[in-house]
């Protein structure tokens, strides 16, 4: 429960990560020696040097007047000022001077009768209060004689060795994480449908990973381009004797030969979008694109077959990195979806920071929420839920579509429209 707490908190990148697993070792080393070594040391010392203190303090205030020894008490390091009416108050100390506390129990331990022991109001100096009434006197002294002079130094030197070896491992870790950002961002790009420069660097490990995916990417474009110029073949391969076989029909004077030109016109468009659907868009590279132009080409294509065609541009759009004959071929099979099923359709750009997102309605009869995922299956044709007075497609333009989208790192979404009442189609281009 604590754990799945914590998980909150804690970075999500691989260098914060990284970064938190170096830095908490040296805080907790630093936390250790500071408790270990500074509290349990330095106390020692510090009580010790107090001890030693408190020793002449003793002998000071013990010394007869008369006694050889009063002189050699006079002459030790301490300040003694007579001070009337002596009474008890509190100790004082700054709230940071840890060694203070040990100092101020050692001294009341070992000389009687203090009434009070100040820290605080003199720089360096320590002012102890001892006797009654007129017998009572201030003793002055320096700060250095009870506690280490070095505690604060080492502290210090720990804290900027800490940082600099902090500082000096996030400049490493960086260099050694930056070959795996890059593999990250070259794998990205390629599930987009971009391809970037690429080369393997850093720990073995990394280039192992990197080379992988080199090979992987470069098997995969192998297989794309047979798969190419296979269906290329195959096309001119069958467009010939479908052409052959229109010219023939188109000498004879029959009704039968009418209903086998039509069943033949279907088998030419069934053809053309087999191999657009199998060619993809992998022979286009990405470019700046304007989309606001691609949707003006698709419109006027549009309007020229008598389609009732609507543009809305939703804030500015700018510029993105499409496939710009993808595009548009994605953008034409929704709009001739919409011209077979429907009277009117509307296009709407919307702009974004990161993307653009384009929305197809038309006023058709829809696809039910459940058919939905189906409908951009290739060759899946609802018929049954479609207008079929104007042809009911050979069930590739979605799926086409689809595939388009998905290459620009996208997904196409079917929804309701709510302004026409038919079919929405939505989807999204990072910029």
């Amino acid at each position: 429960m604590l754990l799945s707490k914590l998980k909150r908190y804690l970075p999500r990148s691989l260098y914060g990560r990284a970064a938190l697993i170096l830095i908490l070792p040296i805080l907790l080393l630093q936390m250790v020696v500071a408790i270990a070594f500074l509290q349990r040391h330095f106390e020692g010392v510090t009580r010790q040097m107090t001890r030693n203190v408190a020793l002449e303090v003793n002998f000071v205030l013990n010394a007869p007047k008369d006694d050889p020894g009063a002189a050699h008490a006079r002459a030790l390091p301490l300040q003694l000022t007579l001070r009337q009416g002596g009474e008890a108050g509190a100790d004082r100390r700054r709230f940071y001077d840890i060694s203070g506390r040990t100092v101020i129990e050692t001294l009341r331990a070992s000389v009687p009768g203090i009434n009070w022991i100040d820290l605080a109001t003199y720089n360096r100096r320590v002012a102890v209060n001892i006797g009654r009434g007129a017998e009572a006197v201030t003793v002055v002294f320096d700060r250095r004689r009870v506690s280490a002079s070095n505690p604060h130094q080492l502290l210090v030197l720990t804290i900027s060795t800490g940082l600099l070896l902090i500082l000096i491992a996030s400049v490493f870790l960086r260099n050694q994480l930056r070959p795996i950002k890059r593999l990250a961002d070259a794998a990205e790009a390629y599930g987009r449908g971009r391809r970037v420069d690429y080369h393997p660097s850093g720990a073995s490990e990394v280039r192992a990973a990197g080379a992988a995916f080199l090979l992987m990417r470069g098997r995969l474009d192998r297989q794309i381009e047979q798969r190419t110029m296979m269906l290329s073949g195959v096309s001119h391969d069958l467009r010939t004797p479908l052409t052959r076989l229109k010219l023939g029909l188109s000498m004879l004077d029959d009704q039968d030969v009418v209903n086998l030109m039509r069943d033949v016109d279907d088998m030419e468009e069934l053809l053309s979008a087999f191999l657009d659907f199998a060619r993809g868009d992998v022979t286009e590279d990405t470019v700046l694109t304007d989309p606001m132009r691609v949707v003006e080409d698709v419109v006027q294509d549009g309007r020229r077959l008598g389609q009732r065609l609507d543009v809305l541009r939703d804030g500015p759009v700018g510029m993105v990195l499409a496939r710009p004959v993808a595009l548009r071929r994605a953008l034409t099979n929704l709009v001739s979806n919409a011209r077979r099923h429907g009277t009117r359709c509307k296009i709407t750009v919307t702009g974004f920071d990161g993307s653009v997102r384009f929305t197809v309605e038309d006023d058709g009869p829809g696809i039910p929420e459940a058919q939905r995922e189906d409908a951009l299956k290739p060759f899946n044709r609802l018929d049954h839920a479609r207008n079929q007075d104007k042809g009911g497609g050979v069930g590739l333009g979605l799926a086409i579509a689809a595939d388009i989208v998905r290459n620009h790192g996208g997904s196409l979404r079917l929804a309701e429209s709510a302004r026409l009442g038919g079919l929405k189609v939505e989807f999204a281009v990072a910029r």
